[in-house]
């Protein structure tokens, strides 16, 4: 995780999640219980307020029946954690423990991350121009690093992924198809299935996989991310949902990114320069739109905003400030386009 006061923070905020689950059963309304349901939750915000709990940063403004927390310039502010964490019933810790956990795995830019986020990303000319300049610069071929330092069904993805084999769009839809693929997926939950996924996942075309996931959400009553998510867990539950969060919405994918990068408590400026240079000809418009519908601003003043004392005194400032400026001759244009 890339929140700078690392292991001590986290830790601690996992050490209390652990603590506050022993509870069998949950008090309710007019029973004798002390902790009752908290009626305005959102795991997302909570797990948002334990970050700026975490990295000492001035937690959000305390919800009602909340006791306010003080402003600490620095270190762990641990009434906010408390704050969040004891007004919270066992169901709602479960989910906010869960959400933080996938947060800061998805958050953490780890080198798996980034290879899946090119991988899955890059058009197939893309790619083999990234495979042969890896190759050319490291003096070995990129599979041969994803086998040495990954594993278990992560490995499969990402030596799937490489091998670029992912079948073309033909214009026809293949309803037997789908209805197999959806049929497989049901079934595969065992631990000798996990070829099941890497196979529809890296194989299928991007249009047969969005019928895939809409299709398998109405023949089971809930999305497929439930089902990956109570089926892998850590780097392969990321990996699978970073899929279908590509496979869903593209630019979506990518404004959550960039959305994470700016929340870090130091913004991820490797993350935004490769996002924004990689989509600036491609979708950014796109990405740039889906950041407004999500968080509800420009996604350009949100980098101004955030980065605006970067910009002014870092040595990476001239880099950063040319890929903010070809964002920013785009700005009047997304504006347009999305109130149109």
């Amino acid at each position: 995780m890339s929140v700078t006061h690392g292991k001590m923070g986290l830790s601690l905020t996992q050490e209390i999640l652990s603590h506050l689950g022993l509870a069998n059963k949950t008090a309710a309304w007019g029973t004798l219980g002390t902790l009752r349901t908290f009626l305005s939750f959102s795991a997302d915000k909570d797990v948002q307020r334990l970050l700026k709990a975490i990295a000492g940063q001035d937690p959000d403004r305390a919800l009602p029946g909340s006791r306010a927390s003080p402003h600490l310039g620095s270190g762990v502010d641990r009434i906010a954690i408390l704050d969040v964490l004891t007004n919270r019933s066992r169901e709602q810790r479960q989910l906010i423990s869960r959400a933080f956990h996938e947060r800061t795995q998805q958050g953490s830019g780890s080198a798996e991350d980034v290879a899946l986020e090119i991988l899955a990303t890059r058009t197939p000319p893309q790619l083999q121009e990234c495979l042969a300049v890896y190759k050319h610069n490291f003096q070995v071929d990129a599979a041969e690093d994803i086998k040495s330092e990954t594993r278990g069904i992560l490995r499969d993805l990402l030596l799937a992924l490489a091998k670029g084999g992912r079948e073309a769009y033909t214009g026809i839809i293949d309803y037997n198809l789908a209805a197999q693929d959806i049929q497989a997926l049901k079934q595969a939950e065992g631990p000798s299935t996990e070829r099941t996924w890497v196979l529809v996942f890296t194989q299928r075309n991007p249009e047969h996989l969005v019928r895939v996931l809409n299709q398998y959400q109405w023949y089971t009553g809930h999305e497929l991310e439930k089902t990956v998510r109570a089926r892998f867990h850590g780097a392969a539950c990321v990996a699978l949902l970073n899929l279908a969060s590509v496979i869903r919405n593209t630019p979506l994918y990518f404004a959550d990114k960039l959305h994470q990068a700016l929340q870090e408590t130091e913004p991820n400026y490797q993350a935004l320069m490769r996002i924004l240079i990689s989509r600036s000809e491609t979708d950014l418009l796109s990405i740039r739109a889906e950041f407004r519908k999500k968080f509800g601003k420009s996604l350009y003043s949100s980098l101004q905003v955030r980065l605006g004392w970067f910009l002014t005194w870092s040595p990476r400032a001239s880099s950063f400030t040319s890929t903010l400026h070809t964002v920013g001759h785009i700005h009047g244009l997304e504006n347009s386009w999305v109130s149109g």
